[in-house]
């Protein structure tokens, strides 16, 4: 990695109360900061400490000596948890010297243990304390004199800036003072001394002086605190964004790095990644392009580059530029920065990053619309034979997103998906099986196979990570687990668990803010399960005011959404136009889920004008797709489409005959919505089969009435569970008509009753039964 102060190697100046050892070759400086750490470690080695608060301070130790400079107050407190004994001795030590004289720091320094000599202390030269005060001890003693008077004087402020100055009438220590009864603590010549060193020498320690305990830190970065800094950061964007600074503040501390270091190079590529986080295609692609060029100004001294100098990360960066493109579907240029990536990964005869770019040709193929199973194909083959299983396992794993669009059957892609596990357990790639597991929930839950989405979703959801936990962070807050949540989230919808469903929504509100690039997920999520619930108690003015929020994120979901709400509120040529456009886009976009789901959309809208013999040819249609595909839960609601349709031709016993086929997978597998309609319809299929009509003498079958009666009972049972009070309605009114059949008075004015109670207070007119899947 490039130095982080490499434009002020040749400027040994004093910035911000931080004296810069760079121009003697060392790579780190000491500031008040470090020299309160020595402080803790000098205590830590001089003092007697208890061993479970020793284990507490030695877990403590790396993150203060690669971490950015604290301050005292932020020191201290994290010291005072672990030990609070060692905390007060390292606020002496800092007020003998703050308070004191210059030959107290000079003494400071002279009193620490040596790294060469001491063989039996934690300060050992090949310990990591023992490193840190080497480095310190080596700064040092290449400062010239007035570099030490200036170290001196913003210990002196780094002191004061917490416990206030004795001249200002706040004495932070009085037990110290009073130890110390030698040194006069108001003497008005030290106050002036001090204001006239202040005013001549350290006027940019003003800053410093005034900043805020909480603020982030404004002074420079070593290469070490810079280093661990974007490791921190880069690690937790990846794995736990939730634990990553926000956005702003990121953007802040970056903008600090780059103002005293603009050709830092990496600092530049995290200034891309948090951007994307945010959506900002400037400053993602300006980062991105700036990362080129102090790469190139680097040259080969960029130590993360490898042993090929910057030619590697040129290569990997263009293939970043093109993802960069990708995600905002600039096509053209992604493919542009693709063929550039492409050339000069053939130029270095670097077929990893060839294998890459394929990956990213097929995917940008995807995203076009394009078919590229021949190109994945390809891919797979090239990266097993240049062993190299993360991107054959990807490679396999597009094949079977691919193949759940072309129909292909349930059991040859579990079978592909089955051989990638294995490879994924043998190879250890953890974040593949979790990708793997929610790639599975989903195809089942597309195949209607609700039981066997809910069996992986809490599969991955009780896995264990394989990969080491660094920064305190587990694996658990990915894109995978976003997407497994936000289908729990929608299968307990279907259900009517919707306090089950509040839960898991802010489980996923915790651990993915709304500022966190996978929150979109589960705002489409809670947006729908809204959408639906509003859409199932027929409060239709508050499903359409959600309409614009899914469009936002989702505009063929707000499309289709939109439809469905005009439909309802009988608006039934706006809600045709929807569809057709939608009907369009989704035949181009290959969408075949939505494609049926328009379909049958269309036919409802038919059935409104009494055109149930033009709704049939529809409806074939949607079926055939649905079991091309293979996608059983679309197919089922076909079926109940089309036995609907018979019933209203005049066919009841064939729509009987087509309903048993359906019933099955939809009370197994179904919405309690799905399920309720489907024994709605059957009871109705079963009335007419019994001859039964409403308001009419005749003589009825009685054992399918009592049939149809009980199934009555169930479909309002499910009903219920939803607060679905217009199809309760329906039911009641059923149910009335079916006890005065069976001469049941009692029961017959107890469905009248709910009928009417339930009528006044829909306060819309019902419309006719018959008329309404």
């Amino acid at each position: 990695m490039a130095s982080v102060h490499e434009s002020l190697y040749f400027n040994p100046m004093m910035t911000n109360g931080v004296v810069h050892a760079n121009v003697f070759g060392i790579k780190d400086w000491v500031t008040p900061y470090k020299i309160s750490v020595l402080a803790l470690l000098y205590e830590m080695t001089a003092s007697k400490i208890t061993l479970p608060e020793r284990r507490r301070l030695n877990k403590l130790i790396l993150p203060l000596q690669q971490g950015p400079d604290l301050s005292l107050g932020q020191l201290l407190k994290t010291v005072e948890e672990c030990c609070p004994q060692t905390a007060y001795a390292v606020k002496i030590r800092l007020h003998e010297m703050a308070d004191g004289e210059l030959k107290d720091m000079e003494y400071f320094f002279s009193t620490l243990p040596t790294p060469f000599t001491s063989f039996d202390s934690e300060a050992y030269k090949t310990s990591v304390v023992g490193l840190f005060m080497r480095h310190m001890l080596l700064a040092y003693n290449k400062l010239s004199f007035s570099q030490v008077y200036k170290l001196y004087k913003s210990l002196q402020h780094y002191y004061h800036s917490h416990y206030g100055r004795p001249a200002d009438g706040q004495v932070g220590l009085p037990a110290l003072v009073a130890d110390n009864s030698d040194m006069d603590l108001t003497s008005s010549e030290d106050i002036v001394g001090d204001r006239i060193d202040q005013e001549e020498v350290d006027a940019p320690l003003l800053e410093w002086e005034l900043r805020n305990d909480n603020a982030p830190n404004r002074g420079p970065l070593s290469q070490k605190q810079a280093e661990y800094f974007l490791a921190r950061q880069a690690y937790l964007l990846k794995n736990d964004e939730n634990k990553a600074l926000k956005p702003a503040s990121l953007q802040e501390e970056l903008n600090n790095m780059l103002k005293f270091n603009p050709d830092f190079a990496e600092a530049h590529y995290l200034n891309y990644l948090n951007s994307m986080r945010v959506q900002d295609i400037f400053l993602s692609a300006h980062s991105l392009l700036h990362y080129f060029d102090r790469l190139i100004l680097s040259g080969n001294e960029g130590k993360s580059n490898g042993d090929e100098g910057y030619g590697r990360s040129l290569r990997y960066a263009a293939l970043n530029l093109a993802s960069l493109h990708c995600r905002f579907g600039h096509y053209q240029q992604a493919a542009l920065a693709l063929q550039e990536a492409i050339r000069i990964a053939q130029e270095s005869n670097d077929h990893v990053c060839l294998q890459h770019c394929l990956s990213w040709l097929y995917t940008l193929e995807q995203m076009k619309g394009s078919d590229s199973t021949v190109l994945t194909e390809d891919s797979v083959k090239m990266a097993a034979h240049f062993c190299l299983p993360y991107l054959a396992s990807l490679g396999i794993q597009s094949l079977v997103q691919q193949g759940t669009t072309q129909g292909k059957t349930a059991h040859k892609l579990m079978d592909a998906l089955k051989d990638t596990d294995i490879l994924h357990w043998k190879h250890s790639l953890s974040e593949l099986i979790e990708i793997s597991l929610a790639q599975t929930t989903s195809i089942w839950r597309m195949y209607g196979k609700s039981t066997m989405s809910l069996q992986q979703a809490q599969l991955l959801l009780n896995m264990s990570s394989l990969e080491p936990v660094n920064f305190g962070v587990q694996q658990n807050n990915t894109e995978a687990f976003a997407v497994v949540l936000c289908h729990l989230a929608e299968l307990h919808a279907e259900q009517g668990l919707y306090s089950a469903v509040l839960e898991i929504l802010q489980h996923l509100k915790e651990h993915f803010p709304p500022h966190t690039q996978h929150a979109k997920l589960w705002m489409l999520c809670d947006l729908k399960i809204q959408f639906e619930r509003h859409m199932n108690e027929g409060k239709y003015h508050l499903a359409e005011q959600l309409v614009t929020a899914i469009s936002a994120l989702n505009k063929t979901e707000g499309l289709y959404r939109n439809a469905q709400v005009l439909k309802a509120l009988n608006r039934t040529t706006e809600a045709y136009s929807i569809l057709q456009r939608l009907q369009v886009h989704c035949e181009k976009r290959k969408c075949t889920e939505m494609i049926i789901r328009v379909m049958l959309s269309t036919a409802e809208l038919h059935w409104e004008s009494s055109g149930f013999s033009t709704a049939l040819p529809l409806l074939l249609q949607a079926l055939a797709l649905a079991r091309q595909h293979h996608l059983q839960s679309l197919a089922s609601e076909t079926i109940l489409h089309l036995a609907f349709t018979q019933l209203m031709l005049g066919v009841p016993e064939l729509a009987l005959g087509v309903l048993h086929e359906a019933i099955e997978p939809v009370l197994a597998h179904g919405a309690i919505m799905d399920k309720g309609r489907a024994l709605l319809l059957t009871a109705r299929c079963q009335m007419a089969v019994a001859g039964f009509r409403p308001n009419r003498p005749g003589q009825a079958d009685l054992r399918l009435v009592v049939l149809a009666l009980d199934t009555l009972n169930e479909a309002a049972a499910y009903f219920s569970k939803l607060n679905c009070k217009e199809r309760l309605r329906d039911v009641h009114y059923l149910q009335a008509h079916l006890h005065r059949c069976l001469g049941r008075t009692a029961q017959s004015n107890k469905n009248a009753m709910l009928f009417r109670l339930l009528d006044q207070e829909l306060q819309s007119p019902a419309p006719p039964v018959s008329m309404r899947l």
